[in-house]
């Protein structure tokens, strides 16, 4: 990795310990860096009702899509931090977030890259949200 990549992955360790998981313990933060350089933060958001919780890169989509509207995503690090287990592997990540993020990368026709990291060990790369959903349902399925 670059300086730059290397710089987000040490800044999106530090994040997840700002992210509000109370229940699963499970903090996960996410780092976009935007076409412009700048970056916007997101962490997951839990709920005693578990199902009205949010994941950290949907924080961050909809952070983006407030505060940057109309700018693409460059590069998004994800990371987590666990008091259960190990945070030495990268995750991915879940369903809906994987297909959120290639709507947004669909929305604005550009690969948004992805850094997967745990708080230590290996990262991940991906050149395009795409990678980590084949078969994706894209717009052009329902005929836009």
């Amino acid at each position: 990795l670059n300086e730059l990549d290397t710089a987000l992955i040490q800044e999106v360790r530090k994040l997840c310990k700002t992210a509000y998981a109370p229940y699963s313990k499970f903090r996960v933060g996410a780092i976009a860096l935007m076409e412009d350089n700048s970056k916007i933060n997101g962490t997951n958001q839990e709920n005693a009702s578990y199902p009205i919780g949010l994941c950290a890169e949907r924080v961050l989509l909809a952070a983006v899509s407030s505060i940057a509207p109309g700018k693409s995503i460059h590069t998004m690090a994800i990371s987590y931090e666990s008091d259960e287990v190990s945070s030495t592997d990268p995750v991915a990540p879940c369903g809906i977030c994987r297909q959120s993020l290639v709507e947004f990368e669909s929305r604005f026709n550009h690969p948004l890259r992805l850094l997967l990291t745990g708080q230590t060990g290996k990262i991940f790369e991906f050149a395009s949200a795409s990678d980590i959903l084949p078969f994706a349902f894209k717009h052009f399925h329902l005929g836009k």
